[in-house]
């Protein structure tokens, strides 16, 4: 398989298997230094939302919401774009969406980049004062998306979006967009996220999580999900020709330090979000039908072994709205060897 190396900084790691302990070791310098460049750099922000009430009854206190902003909204205020977090990422790894000629180009769009809730920015596990690590409460995808609602509408004053577009456990959040405020964008571009986690994804959201409780959320514990994690982001194709066997010991230390500096709590708090993920509810899907309103991009790896891509082609076949099926061995990290295929779907949907 031919190496891709795109204009688009990438999601996560997009250089070879051996050499991506380097590429986490620089890539905060590197996103700086592009965003820099570009004149794009954000500060990080916040959002003080009060005490907010989950689905399951249970209250963050005093909660926050993070969040960075790109580009000006022109005079009709119609130009706004919301990217919602990946899993394990914040608002600062995934600014690079607005940046020029990037899925979310600040240079026309409005971009507001948020802080899906426990990435250790938002409020988190991690970051409570009064619920800490294991005190805090259980949030939900939708969860998410209520507390980015309140964002976009109370503290940046916004009646509607353009769009909502995330990448992974953004492109869930997406999905959830659709059916929780199904009037407030005009168009909606999951990428590699599903409505409905499937058997697959169960089963291994699932190990990463009794790893953690079995381990009682430490640091070694978080070094074994590390293990899983990244053998799930690709494929054995792309390991078999990116990774010799007597390099791979290496290679999996590296990754267990990086993955050892993570929180424990917030990488747990976000996994049971997703295990629960779900916009059916029980619902037929014909239902979904007359529920949906925005226009509807649908952009999956084929070969993604961490989100597996049924769910959302499944739903798109049925709705006959666009998809794009990207077949590369590469799995999860399409988002990188495909980004110039990506781009062009996402800026062309955008644009009509």
């Amino acid at each position: 398989m031919k190496k891709t190396v795109s204009r688009m900084i990438p999601y996560r790691q997009q250089l070879p298997i051996n050499r991506r302990a380097c590429w986490v070791k620089w890539m905060p310098i590197l996103l700086n230094l592009c965003l820099l460049t570009n004149q794009l750099a954000a500060q990080q922000r916040f959002a003080d939302i009060g005490d907010f009430q989950l689905e399951n009854g249970q209250l963050i206190r005093s909660c926050r919401i993070g969040y960075r902003t790109f580009g000006k909204l022109n005079a009709t205020r119609s130009n706004a774009i919301l990217v919602p977090t990946w899993f394990g990422g914040t608002s600062a790894n995934v600014s690079f969406v607005a940046n020029p000629g990037g899925i979310a180009d600040s240079t026309q769009y409005f971009t507001i980049v948020v802080d899906a809730l426990g990435d250790g920015i938002s409020s988190s596990p991690s970051n409570s004062p009064t619920q800490a690590e294991a005190l805090f409460p259980q949030f939900s995808i939708r969860d998410m998306v209520r507390s980015e609602y309140i964002l976009v509408t109370k503290s940046l004053g916004l009646s509607h979006l353009q769009a909502v577009m995330g990448i992974s456990m953004g492109g869930m959040q997406c999905f959830e967009w659709l059916v929780t405020y199904p009037d407030f964008m005009d168009k909606v571009v999951p990428i590699i996220g599903t409505p409905k986690q499937g058997s697959y994804d169960l089963v291994q959201w699932g190990t990463q999580l009794r790893i953690l409780e079995g381990g009682n959320f430490s640091a070694e514990a978080m070094r074994t999900v590390g293990r899983l994690h990244e053998l799930v982001l690709t494929t054995p194709v792309y390991f078999r020709e990116h990774l010799k066997s007597e390099a791979a010991p290496g290679f999996i230390q590296e990754q267990e330090e990086s993955y050892r500096k993570r929180n424990p709590y917030d990488w747990a708090s976000q996994l049971r979000a997703m295990i629960g993920m779900d916009i059916y509810r029980g619902k037929p899907m014909a239902e979904l039908r007359s529920i949906i309103k925005a226009q509807l991009l649908v952009i999956v790896g084929v070969q993604d072994h961490m989100v597996t891509p049924d769910g959302a082609i499944e739903l798109a076949q049925f709705l006959q709205v666009p998809l794009v099926k990207l077949d590369s061995a590469c799995g999860h990290m399409v988002i990188s060897c495909e980004s110039a295929t990506i781009q062009k779907a996402v800026r062309s949907f955008l644009a009509k």
